[in-house]
């Protein structure tokens, strides 16, 4: 009982101290588990037993058996599930071949390269050096993500790590599945046929129960089947019946059975999308915390000696400082990706928990099977995952800087309310080349948005789950265009530090309007428009204007023509280089206004002869 709670006790604790000092989770998971496993049985016990012991032994540890490889298969396939219910189609519209090669090309440079690094570096045979190889494939979305999140990035490159750090997941595990059962059955000739036959399984398998359980559990939600307080547990009952049933047609089917689940569920039209989602990721973090810490302890201090060598640093910087590019540079060749972004795809490599949780019941099993050579798998991939995480935590951020793809002006707008005013602004900022999120709690107002093409979030303002979106990491403007004041205040304090540092801007209220004079300095185009007037106009005048304006006297003059007709809305000045600047309702605007200069506008059309002559 006391090992138990201390798991979830010192779990928390770790995640408590990476969300203090923005470092992944893991970092600290498992340099706990280090320490009451392998560390505390040989330097801090008087006994010399670890102060957690995974696996039952004689008459301590947590788990009979294979206890701890069954439930760490259950756990890995729940965070995958929450892992594919954030991938969105709408992100890899632009790098979706890229990411495709990653988990194929570079997949398989990978898994040839660090083969043939571990097989003469440290000796091992050729079926066990695959298996190394075939392990660290994959990159884990569960460090990945915090370190995106620290990091203002355009949303093409976040995209192509966080979908890399997912997808390629099951793919790594059914590659070293494969490798596996070749060691098993001891490679005899007939492996390459049954490899085959297993492999046309596992992706038959995988993607049939995934696929077709998704719309069947969507369908059972939007119907009103289930009620309300069993919707989360239903959930996951369903993701584990999912594995296990797919495992049970197509052994190691199961990742990519509920990988493809959580893709379905995520991009189609499910209600109650969003606490799904919450209950996942808490879920997520608990059983993260849980299988670090148990998959270090369970280590051995005499595994951990056999990395204290020359080759071990030799076999890591191999991994990391050439292959990892070599993988990269192949799957982006012909690609719109720039050198730099490319520099830092392949600098971004940390794996993750399915790489540990398989090394873990691969190189036991093999240790069992009295495999030669089996004993270093574990340690190995876990000094891997370790110094990836450690490196890429340490200096993602300094090498985003140095290579140039760190954001210095997050030019990204997040405009808080998807009202037909807001569509209309985000549309014409979007085809001017601008990242627009918009988010609303009202799902039809969402769907509205993603018709025309615009990123669109269905999420309260007053959750914190925006505070932790990858997808908002280039955001530097924000502006409140809800028909509620006090959310729109609200949304200015809460989230201008984060997504306001280039303009955090509001709509004025309607007492406000009474008063243009006084009006707030962060009030959005004219002091006197408020919400109620945007959407008065927007349904008379559904459209945006242009107009040439070559002075600052020519500015001024329409800005007075806008004032006297309430059927026009000034909204932004665009100038030579197509640079959006928004208008503020305190008249702040660009000190140099040059020729070629536009004013952006809603409403009816301004006649120009009319403008030309107030001008003079």
């Amino acid at each position: 009982m006391l090992e138990l709670a201390g798991i979830i006790i010192l779990g928390i604790l770790a995640q408590w101290v990476a969300w203090k000092f923005k470092i992944p989770a893991i970092l600290p998971l498992i340099l706990i588990g280090l320490l009451v496993g392998p560390i505390a049985a040989e330097f801090l016990s008087e006994d010399g037993e670890k102060w957690i012991e995974p696996v039952w032994n004689g008459d301590k540890g947590l788990f009979p058996g294979e206890s701890l490889y069954n439930f760490v298969s259950l756990a890995i396939s729940i965070i995958l599930f929450e892992g594919g219910l954030t991938l969105k189609r709408s992100e890899i519209k632009n790098v979706g071949p890229v990411i495709t090669k990653l988990i194929t090309l570079g997949s398989a440079v990978t898994f040839f390269g660090a083969g043939i690094v571990a097989h003469f570096i440290f000796d091992l045979a050729w079926d066990l050096s695959f298996l190394f190889s075939a392990l660290i494939i994959v990159t884990g979305p569960t460090v990945i993500t915090p370190i995106l999140r620290n990091i203002p990035l355009k949303k093409d490159l976040s995209a192509v790590l966080k979908w890399e750090g997912i997808l390629i997941d099951p793919i790594g595990a059914l590659v070293a599945v494969l490798v596996f059962e070749f060691i098993s059955v001891g490679g005899d000739s007939g492996f390459t046929k049954t490899a085959f036959i297993e492999f046309g399984k596992i992706i038959l398998f995988g993607t049939t129960f995934g696929f077709t359980f998704a719309h069947a559990l969507a369908f059972a939600i939007n119907k009103k089947l289930i009620p309300h307080y069993l919707l989360n547990v239903v959930s996951l009952s369903t993701v584990l019946l999912v594995f296990v049933e797919s495992e049970i047609f197509a052994h190691e089917s199961g990742l990519l059975a509920v990988v493809v689940m959580g893709m379905v569920l995520g991009n189609g039209k499910l209600e109650n999308l969003k606490e799904l989602l919450y209950f996942k990721e808490s879920l997520s973090v608990l059983l993260i915390s849980i299988l670090f810490i148990l998959l270090a302890a369970n280590i051995n201090i005499e595994d951990l000696m056999l990395l204290y060598t020359w080759k071990t640093a030799a076999i890591f910087a191999i991994v990391v400082f050439v292959i990892r590019p070599l993988a990269v540079f192949a799957s982006t060749t012909g690609s719109k990706l720039r050198f730099n972004e490319k520099l830092f795809v392949s600098w971004v490599g940390p794996r993750g928990i399915v790489a540990a949780g398989i090394a873990s019941l691969f190189g036991g099993k093999l240790i069992k099977q009295g495999v030669e050579g089996a004993e270093y798998i574990t340690p190995l991939v876990f000094m891997i995952v370790l110094g990836t995480v450690l490196l890429n935590a340490t200096t993602a951020r300094l090498f985003a800087k140095m290579v140039g793809v760190f954001l210095k002006k997050s030019n990204g707008i997040l405009i808080v309310g998807a009202s037909k005013v807001s569509r209309l602004l985000g549309h014409y900022l979007e085809s001017n080349g601008r990242h627009v999120v918009l988010i609303d709690s009202n799902q039809d107002n969402i769907d509205k948005a993603k018709e025309l093409g615009l990123e669109a979030l269905n999420t309260n303002i007053y959750s914190e789950n925006l505070t932790d979106n990858i997808e908002l990491s280039d955001v530097g403007y924000l502006m409140a265009m809800t028909g509620n004041n006090d959310i729109n205040k609200y949304a200015i304090n809460k989230f201008s530090k984060q997504f306001g540092e280039n303009g955090s801007f509001r709509l004025v209220s309607n007492e406000e309007m009474k008063n243009p004079e006084s009006g707030p300095k962060e009030g959005l185009f004219s002091p006197f428009d408020d919400y109620v007037r945007l959407t008065e106009v927007t349904r008379k005048f559904p459209s945006i204007q242009e107009i040439s304006i070559h002075n600052k006297e020519r500015y001024e003059s329409l800005i007075d023509i806008s004032n006297k007709d309430s059927d026009i809305i000034p909204l932004f000045i665009k100038d030579n280089d197509g640079e959006l600047h928004i208008i503020s309702s305190n008249n702040g605007v660009l000190d140099k206004i040059n020729k070629n200069y536009q004013l952006v506008y809603l409403g009816k059309p301004i006649d120009v002869e009319v403008a030309t002559v107030e001008n003079e």
